[in-house]
């Protein structure tokens, strides 16, 4: 699965720290996972986290849902699909599918709701300069 300009891949391989007892990898590591995807997805746009925090802009995690669909085992190669999937004044919203890199199944999607907020934790608007970084895109598959 390839990249385009909305929608950014990463590609991780399932560590054994992240499995549990059952040897699948433990639910919280998908919200770890999107995380990763999501700071990339940033990078590729030309922003990071960091310049965004030396503007004085913070984005928080409001919400999160993710949708299990297959299990992810011990050294399966997984990709992350990130985008925009809403974007207002003070908030943006991120999809993630989690495929098998071998297979191509559908392991898992998620969606964050990011707020837009000052370095004092208050809330902000997003910089129309940033916000036409970040295209939203149809989301590849059904979340």
């Amino acid at each position: 699965m390839e990249a385009s300009r909305d929608i950014s891949v990463i590609e991780l391989r399932v560590n054994y720290s992240e499995t549990d007892q059952m040897g699948v990898v433990y639910h919280a590591w998908y919200l770890v996972w999107c995380d990763v995807a999501r700071t990339e997805h940033l990078r590729r746009t030309g922003m990071t986290y960091a310049d965004l925090e030396r503007r004085g802009i913070r984005l928080a995690v409001g919400e999160a849902r993710v949708r299990y669909r297959q299990p992810a085992k011990y050294d399966d190669l997984i990709q992350v699909r990130c985008w925009v999937r809403d974007l207002a004044s003070r908030r943006i919203i991120f999809g993630y599918a989690i495929d098998d890199s071998a297979s191509g199944r559908l392991l898992a999607t998620a969606e964050t709701s990011l707020m837009v907020l000052d370095q004092d934790f208050n809330w902000n608007r997003l910089p129309a300069d940033v916000a036409q970084l970040l295209p939203v895109a149809a989301d590849p598959v059904r979340l």
